[in-house]
């Protein structure tokens, strides 16, 4: 039993955050986010959003962010700040609940990558092992 199926029309990549999307994070980003009083000025935060959702899309690494978008380090750094204070959560229900407004989500189908492969300097073997529960008497 699922939800009943949709007629849906495939939505375009979102590489950069439209104004109708940044209209509803902006709020969140004020709210969960204000700027410090005092301190170093912060990099722009839709830029920072855009550099994020670029990384997020490509899985390239933080140092290759393409030149257009903010320095990698302050965009990492804005990006562990909104984890830590739960606001990229608020942000990605948020970006999902507009989405499946458009009915953009196909709950019917869901994917996980991973990647597995030889754990490095040989994973256990590399570092001594404790057995688990009590040590003998």
């Amino acid at each position: 039993m699922g939800r009943p199926k949709k007629e849906r029309l495939p939505l375009p990549t979102v590489w950069r955050v439209p104004d109708e999307l940044w209209t509803v994070v902006a709020p969140l980003l004020a709210e969960y986010d204000p700027p410090a009083p005092t301190g170093r000025k912060r990099i722009d935060q839709r830029e920072a959003l855009n550099a994020i959702l670029f990384r997020l899309r490509t899985g390239v690494q933080w140092n290759h962010l393409p030149r257009e978008l903010p320095d990698d380090s302050s965009v990492h750094r804005t990006f562990q700040r909104w984890l830590r204070r739960g606001v990229f959560d608020r942000l990605w229900a948020a970006v999902q609940g507009a989405c499946e407004e458009l009915n953009g989500v196909d709950w019917e189908w869901q994917a996980a990558d991973t990647r597995s492969g030889k754990a490095r300097k040989g994973g256990a073997l590399a570092a001594p092992t404790r057995p688990i529960g009590p040590s003998p008497a």
